[in-house]
């Protein structure tokens, strides 16, 4: 077998590692994008409707959540991004949707439930109350009287209680506009001696988070202490045994893809924290503040936070830069480059803002990027142009040291210093585009921002693969192919636009090479079908530019081109 035979059979078996490998490696590392939110059926668009069903992970006997909500004593809650109530029962809040996001994109669409009651589907509630040493609070079952029968931004409510011991105990509430609740814990002590106080709050869920982790995006228990975020232990880690930490400052709690449940005790004062396993696959987040000794006839106020909601970008940047929830950003998992995710996100937010259209925003996106770094494009294609230039020297050199590599090479070096060439000079555009693209990536991935974000025509989600297909002809055949053969209409458009690309390329003289190059976009395309859409838009525009870019240079560096020919 010639050398060209085995370089091409090489490259075969590299490309079918690639295309059959790849998707192990994606659901490690690169968790596939949002699933699509609509489907094509008999060549129309239509609507993936979510449906919530009873699973083994609930506890217990799962009940209507109506039924179990209208059996106990409740205070409504109504803000401006939230519906729900407080159960006076153990005066927990575990009743709570957020109004402005919808399980899908269809009109009807109930919106997200981020908390419901124990013995119902997905629960998931949040508890304060007082630890039990010699002060006898209410028990977890006790129902708390209130002060108004809503809770607003504008008015708190105040839970209260007492003990036959003489000591009288407050929950006092109130809640911004947005997610973040103050619980105000006060002990009154009437009775003859001095008591401990130690007050406590916690974040009960039934199931692990339906949002799987990965290496990039990390969902399940997290917590902010001593000074750094923690991404462990995982569910399966505190299903063995717990995780405790003692912190003054920082946070605990449950994070999903979107959604967080956190604790924030007092961020100045010391406090103890831990994630732990309880029967029937429920979990529990919860601390208990450092204990105070109250004398008779005195009071202690303990005040605490209670985040439940959507991780919108500057909502949480806000919590922690102008009111000191420590890190609480981190709850979005931006990974090592975070210093560039995120001025991206911001910048592709602000356009969205401009132009009404998170798709055409990343289009923006991609030609402020190219403009930025058409300088250095420069410098590549005219380093391009120097090497193809030389390339019959180097012909000239392998033919004549083909039986010595190491003079070869030497040889190589030499022309190179002589004809002041930098073979490396074409990379740095490509590096410099490698932490962009991931930094989208990560921004489709990760923000809530992005989600359900259409584009045109069929693309109704930017963050999921694209959902049209012609290998059931677009809906039509009564079949759903496989994931990995489903190849959308958005990555068919990248495969041709990078055959394209790769076509305007001065041929190379290595036979092996042109087979590599011209199944490259085809490997590619297979390999990039299973991202996010905005990804695509993104990987698609570049390459229009950079074939826009080629035809301009090449006209300034005809040498790029004549190389080839001789």
């Amino acid at each position: 077998m010639s050398e060209e035979n085995k370089n091409f059979v090489l490259f075969a078996v590299i490309a079918a590692l690639i295309l059959f490998g790849w998707p192990v490696i994606q659901n490690r590392f690169f968790p596939a994008a949002n699933p699509p939110v609509t489907k094509i059926e008999g060549g129309k668009t239509k609507v993936v409707e979510g449906k919530v069903a009873a699973t083994a992970d609930a506890p217990g006997t799962v009940r209507d959540r109506k039924l179990v909500l209208a059996e106990t004593p409740r205070v409504k809650i109504a803000t401006p991004t939230m519906q729900g109530s407080i159960n006076l029962k153990g005066a927990r809040i575990d009743d709570l949707v957020l109004t402005n996001y919808k399980e899908t994109i269809a009109k009807d669409s109930p919106p997200i439930r981020l908390l419901s009651p124990a013995g119902t589907t997905d629960a998931n509630f949040a508890g304060f109350g007082w630890r039990d040493d010699g002060l006898a609070p209410p028990a977890a079952d006790a129902v708390w009287t209130a002060s108004s029968d809503t809770l607003t931004p504008e008015q708190p409510v105040t839970l209260s209680a007492a003990n036959a011991n003489g000591q009288r105990f407050q929950i006092v509430l109130s809640v911004d506009k947005d997610y973040m609740f103050t619980v105000r814990q006060t002990v009154a002590n009437g009775g003859q001696r001095p008591v401990p106080v130690a007050a406590f709050g916690l974040v009960n869920r039934a199931g692990v988070s339906k949002d799987p982790a990965s290496w990039t995006i990390h969902t399940g228990p997290m917590s902010v202490n001593n000074g750094a975020a923690n991404y462990s232990p995982n569910f399966k880690d505190i299903d063995k045994a717990p995780e405790k930490f003692t912190t003054t400052g920082g946070w605990l709690g449950f994070t999903d893809k979107y959604w967080l449940t956190a604790l924030l005790p007092d961020q100045a004062r010391s406090f103890d924290g831990q994630f732990r396993a309880g029967a029937n696959n429920t979990y529990q987040a919860d601390y208990t503040a450092a204990p105070q000794l109250l004398p008779p006839g005195r009071q202690v106020t303990q005040t605490s936070r209670f985040f439940a909601g959507a991780k919108e970008v500057k909502l949480l940047d806000r919590y922690t830069d102008k009111e000191g929830a420590t890190k609480l950003d981190y709850a979005l998992d931006w990974g090592w480059f975070r210093l560039i995710e995120k001025p991206i996100f911001y910048y592709l937010d602000w356009l969205f803002r401009m132009v009404g259209n998170f798709g055409v925003a990343i289009i923006i996106l991609t030609l402020t990027i190219r403009a930025l770094v058409f300088p250095i494009a420069q410098r590549q294609y005219a380093s391009m142009a120097h090497m193809r230039a030389i390339q019959p020297k180097m012909k000239a050199l392998q033919e004549r040291y083909k039986d010595d590599k190491q003079r070869q090479q030497q040889e190589v070096m030499a022309l190179y210093k002589a004809e002041k060439v930098n073979p490396l000079a074409g990379c740095l555009p490509t590096l410099i585009q490698i932490p962009i693209f991931y930094a989208l990536y990560k921004a489709l991935m990760l923000t809530i921002e992005m989600r359900h974000q259409p584009f045109v025509a069929w693309i109704k989600d930017l963050s999921a693969p694209d959902p049209l297909t012609p290998v059931n002809l677009f809906g039509l055949l009564n079949f759903t192919p496989p994931h990995f053969i489903a190849i959308g209409v958005v990555p068919i458009i990248l495969g041709i636009s990078m055959y394209f690309q790769f076509k305007l390329n001065p041929t190379p003289m290595d036979d092996t090479q042109k087979q590599v190059f011209a199944l490259m976009p085809w490997v590619l395309m297979f390999v990039m079908a299973p991202f996010a859409v905005g990804l695509q838009v993104y990987w698609i525009t570049t390459n229009v530019i950079t074939i826009i870019q080629q035809r301009v240079l090449y006209a300034r560096h005809p040498a790029l081109l004549e190389a080839t020919s001789k």
